[in-house]
C-alpha cells in the first residue's frame, strides 16, 4: 500500500529540529563569549589601575590614567553594542567627556577627566567580569553536554544578570546624562527641519513669486519698446503687468504667512487660529483661553502645530466639524484639535505627517498624544513648555 506525502510514516521517527530558537542561541553565544572578553576588560583594567596610580608621583602618572578611563569608555561601548546585538537591550550612549570642557585650560581637563563617572563604571565593569564571566562560561558550556533540557532557562537567568550589569555600570551616569543624549538626538531632528523649511522656502519664491517677477519684467520691457509704435498694445501689456503684480503680491503675503503670519504677532494666538480655521474646509470652533501670551518660539510652534493638525483635518479626516482648545496647565501649554471624521489616524507613517510633527515636538520638549480609533472621533493633544513672554 503506498501511503499517502500528507500521512506520515508511522515507521519512522520525525525529522531532528532544534527546540531552541535563535534568540536563545544568541544568549548562548554571549555567555560563552563572557569569558575571552572578561580576561581583557580585566587585565585592561588591572593595567590601568596599576600604572596610573603607580606613576600618579610623576608628570605622566595623571595624564595616562586619564587615557586609561577614556581607553575605558571604548570597552564600554563595545559591551553596550555587544549587549544590544546579542541580548536585544539597549542602553543610551554617555555625553562625550570633552563637551563643556574644551575651552578651559589643562588642568581643568585633567580633572575632568579623573573624576568621569563613565571611565570609573566601566573600569569596575571589567574588574567584576572576570569571575562572572568564568562562572557563566563553566555553567553555560557544562550545560550544554548535561543539562541541556532546562539550559534555556539557565541561559535566561544568566543573561538577565549580565543585562542589569550593562543597565548599571554602562548606562549614562544619571538623569542630566540620559537628558543629554536625548537632546543630542533631537537637535538632529531640529536641525533637519530647519533645512526642510529653507529648502520650500526657497522652492516658493524660485518657482512662484520669483518666476512671475521675471515674466513681469519681460512684459514691462516689450510695453516699454511698444509704447512710441503702438500704444494701445503697450497699455494693454501694462494692464497685465498690473495684474501679475497683484498675483505676484499675494504669493509674497502667503509665503509671508508661512513663515510667520503678521496677525500672530500682532493679535495673538487667538486671532491666528481663528484666520487659519476660517481657512479650513470644515467648520472649526477655536477656544483660547489664555490669560497672557507664551513666548514668542512657543506661540509660533502652537501656530504652526494647529495650522497642520488643520490641514490634516481638510485632507484625510471626512470630517464634518472640528474644533481647537488651546489653554495653560502649570507650566505647559496644551493644545487640542478633535474631528468628528473617520478615524484610523496614525503617527506610524500612515500618510498624514503626524509622525513627522511628533519629532518636531518632541525636539521641543514638548509631547503629541494620538487618540484615532477606526470610526472616529480623532482626538490630537499637543503639549508645549511654557515660557513666560519677554517684556
Amino acid at each position: 500500500m503506498t501511503m499517502s506525502p500528507s500521512v506520515p510514516d508511522p515507521g519512522r521517527l520525525p525529522p531532528a529540529r532544534f527546540a531552541i530558537d535563535r534568540w536563545t542561541w544568541r544568549e548562548i553565544a554571549h555567555l560563552l563569549a563572557n569569558l575571552p572578553l572578561a580576561v581583557v576588560g580585566f587585565v585592561y583594567t588591572v593595567l590601568v589601575i596599576t600604572v596610573g596610580v603607580g606613576l600618579s608621583v610623576t608628570v605622566i602618572g595623571l595624564p595616562l590614567l586619564v587615557a586609561g578611563l577614556q581607553g575605558a569608555r571604548l570597552l564600554g561601548r563595545l559591551e553596550r553594542r555587544r549587549a544590544r546585538g546579542m541580548l536585544g537591550v539597549r542602553v543610551e550612549e554617555p555625553s562625550p567627556l570633552t563637551r563643556g570642557h574644551r575651552d578651559q585650560g589643562f588642568f581643568a581637563r585633567l580633572w575632568a577627566g579623573l573624576k568621569d563617572p563613565v571611565g570609573w563604571r566601566a573600569l569596575l565593569y571589567g574588574f567584576i567580569r572576570l569571575p562572572w564571566g568564568v562562572l557563566t562560561f563553566a555553567v553555560t558550556l557544562v550545560s550544554l553536554f548535561v543539562l541541556w533540557p532546562v539550559l534555556p532557562f539557565i541561559a535566561r537567568g544568566l543573561t538577565t544578570a549580565d543585562r542589569a550589569m550593562v543597565r548599571g555600570l554602562l548606562s549614562p551616569s544619571d538623569e542630566l546624562e540620559r537628558r543629554i543624549a536625548e537632546l543630542e538626538s533631537d537637535r538632529g531632528v531640529v536641525v533637519d527641519t530647519a533645512a526642510a523649511d529653507l529648502r520650500r522656502i526657497e522652492r516658493d519664491l524660485h518657482d512662484g513669486a520669483q518666476a512671475r517677477l521675471v515674466a513681469l519684467a519681460m512684459g514691462l520691457g516689450l510695453a516699454k519698446e511698444k509704447l512710441t509704435d503702438d500704444p494701445e498694445a503697450a497699455a494693454r501689456m501694462v494692464d497685465e503687468a498690473h495684474g501679475e503684480i497683484k498675483v505676484a503680491l499675494q504669493e509674497l503675503r502667503d509665503l509671508a504667512r508661512g513663515i510667520h503670519p503678521a496677525v500672530l504677532t500682532d493679535r495673538g494666538l487667538d486671532a491666528a487660529l481663528s484666520a487659519i480655521a476660517s481657512r479650513c474646509t470644515v467648520p472649526v470652533k477655536v477656544t483660547v483661553g489664555l490669560r497672557k501670551r507664551p513666548a514668542e518660539a512657543i506661540e509660533g510652534i502652537a501656530y504652526f502645530t494647529v495650522s497642520e493638525l488643520l490641514q490634516n483635518v481638510s485632507k484625510h479626516s471626512g470630517a464634518r466639524s472640528a474644533s481647537v482648545d488651546v489653554w495653560r496647565s502649570a507650566d505647559r501649554l496644551m493644545l487640542q484639535v478633535t474631528d468628528d471624521g473617520g478615524g484610523g489616524a496614525r503617527t506610524d507613517g500612515g500618510g498624514t505627517g503626524l509622525a513627522g510633527l511628533a519629532e518636531r515636538l518632541d525636539a521641543v520638549d514638548g509631547v503629541l498624544v494620538l487618540d484615532s480609533p477606526e470610526g472616529g472621533p480623532t482626538t490630537v493633544t499637543a503639549e508645549l513648555p511654557w515660557r513666560d513672554r519677554a517684556a
